[in-house]
């Protein structure tokens, strides 16, 4: 293979990772525990864009159960935006594993 080709395509493929690195970050997940009583919405960066309880689970629930359904949603949010960004890194990669990514 032609060192210059070579060199191109690794630019290009520079350039796409980054795209979808900014990609990822605008990137959102939902999910919902306790039958919808509590959702989590996690952004790309893996930051809680949102954590919305339904008025009904604090009287319905106990402390202990709200905070189960609230890490639960937040834990599969985050889940959610992990694979996401596995997805779109492999997508630019053809699944190679790049290092720190």
């Amino acid at each position: 293979m032609d060192m210059k080709k070579m060199m191109k395509q690794a630019q290009m493929m520079q350039l796409e990772l980054a795209r979808a690195q900014e990609e990822i970050k605008t990137m959102t997940f939902s999910a919902t525990a306790g039958g919808g009583m509590v959702e989590a919405v996690a952004k790309g960066d893996n930051t809680l864009e949102s954590l919305t309880i339904n008025p009904d689970a604090l009287s319905m629930a106990d402390a202990d159960m709200l905070q189960d359904m609230v890490l639960a949603a937040v834990n599969e949010a985050l889940r959610g935006v992990a694979s996401l960004t596995e997805q779109r890194l492999s997508s630019v990669t053809g699944g190679m594993k790049l290092p720190g990514m």
